[in-house]
């Protein structure tokens, strides 16, 4: 099980990478392990802001459907158009090309309130 330090995590359990203000979002490691085989990401395609703790989608695997929450509000720059042909890129490298959204931040403080690596491996008890 992967939980890279250089990333900032959710209680539900997406991560976020930030270069700047710019981000990157998608599920833990730990996330697609207990999904299993992910068939298909569900992102209104013309979904233009996120805000921290809503729904911004669906993920879903073989056996069930899971929301996805934005760990921060922020203007959406791109959703990930190689899930819409390889949903399992997720399971495969979720910390890489298995991205969901890449987003802008106007306050990049926020990332403050959500769980280092060491607090979201915690309490996922690993």
């Amino acid at each position: 099980m992967n939980f890279p330090e250089n990333l900032k995590y959710t209680k539900e359990h997406e991560w976020i990478k930030l270069e700047g203000n710019i981000g990157y979002i998608g599920i833990t490691d730990f996330a697609q392990s207990e999904l299993g085989d992910i068939v298909y990401v569900d992102v209104d395609p013309d979904l233009s802001e996120i805000t921290a703790g809503e729904s911004f989608g669906t993920i879903e695997a073989v056996k069930t459907v899971s929301d996805l929450y934005a760990p921060v509000t922020a203007k959406v720059l791109e959703i990930n158009p190689k899930l819409e042909d390889e949903p399992e890129l997720i399971n495969s490298d979720p910390y890489g090309e298995g991205w969901i959204l890449k987003v802008e931040l106007e306050n990049t403080g926020q990332v403050n309130d959500l769980l280092d690596s060491a607090a979201y491996k915690n309490m996922v008890g690993q």
